[in-house]
């Protein structure tokens, strides 16, 4: 009996094999269950943009640690509205424009990528 550890879209599952000299397999035993996946970060609900706003979008894939701003608030340009962790390093991510709030498409914990609508600006 050989024991195996494989991995299946991200869950790892542990597989016992047994070797057989040109004998017929024994019948089959049913696997264990699968070892659970870490839960993902808390997302919030998916914002379309507004149209005519301006769109705060995520310059660079990571993990956004800070949100300042909630729907409704008021911003000025070049204030701080998300903190982004990328590659160990955090940088601000701030309003382009002055105005007010929209939508906010994202939570603290959320993983990003390139280009993904932050929030946006009217």
């Amino acid at each position: 009996m050989r024991n195996f550890l494989v991995n299946v879209n991200g869950t790892q599952y542990e597989v016992a094999v047994e070797e057989i000299d040109g004998k017929a397999a024994p019948a089959v035993k049913p696997a264990a269950a699968p070892v659970a996946a870490p839960a993902a970060a808390p997302a919030a609900a998916p914002v379309a943009a507004v149209a005519g706003a301006a769109k705060v979008t995520a310059p660079m894939p990571g993990t956004i640690l800070g949100v300042n701003v909630k729907e409704g608030d008021t911003v000025k340009a070049g204030q701080t509205v998300f903190v982004l962790e990328a590659m160990k390093m955090e940088s601000d991510i701030v309003a382009p424009v002055a105005g007010t709030v929209r939508g906010v498409a994202v939570a603290k914990g959320a993983s990003v990528s390139a280009g993904d609508l932050l929030c946006s600006i009217q």
